[in-house]
């Protein structure tokens, strides 16, 4: 491969992780109407900020403990934990807040925890994100750095657009429908833990 075929493959593999449906997701969309567009935009970087510690484990785990999954199990359960109690967080939510310099620094760190805590991310460099490091490495540096940037701009880059597209229209949530709004991403979070728990079982049980 060369580095455009990385550079591809990193912003895919980005897109698709920003997009999907996930507890980071959610938690963007949540604190961007609870607390505006700035809000949200921190919990997007959360990335940044975990997935170095994560890649040089997976790259650790992928050579001493292949084919553990008591590790991801514990992961996962501890992920579950957290989620709910965000769900809950976000179902009890009264109003919309602006948010002071304080609450920006409590978004940030609700990312970085739910990051950490979410074994996907972790699933992902011990599956595909690592091996293609390697493989690009042992091509020459630009191939990594190429699947290394494009995976990240569009991870974090796609959370942002819709966290700012969300903060666009926050002002017309107000009353009922914030709180309908609020209360429906606060079950979808109980049901990201309900499969974060049931990946749990199927990772000790295996």
């Amino acid at each position: 491969m060369d580095v455009a075929a990385y550079l591809i493959s990193g912003i895919v593999f980005g897109l698709s992780a920003g997009l999907s449906p996930g507890p980071l997701l959610t938690l963007v969309l949540t604190e961007t109407l609870q607390h505006g567009s700035r809000a949200g935009i921190r919990v997007a970087f959360a990335p940044l900020i975990t997935d170095l510690p994560i890649v040089v484990l997976s790259l650790f785990v992928i050579a001493r403990m292949s084919g553990s999954s008591l590790f991801m199990g514990l992961i996962s359960l501890f992920g579950a934990g957290f989620v709910i109690y965000l769900g809950y967080e976000t179902f009890v939510s009264r109003e919309a807040a602006q948010a002071g310099e304080g609450e920006r620094i409590r978004s940030l760190r609700k990312g970085v925890v739910a990051n950490l805590l979410n074994p996907h991310p972790y699933l992902f460099w011990m599956t595909v994100g690592s091996p293609m490091v390697i493989k690009a490495l042992h091509e020459g540096m630009l191939g990594a750095g190429a699947f290394l940037a494009g995976f990240y701009v569009f991870l974090v880059g796609s959370k942002a657009v819709l966290s700012l597209l969300t903060g666009r229209t926050r002002h017309l949530l107000r009353g009922r429908t914030y709180r309908v709004c609020m209360m429906t991403l606060g079950v979808l979070l109980w049901l990201f833990a309900v499969v974060l728990a049931r990946d749990a079982l199927r990772f000790i049980a295996s």
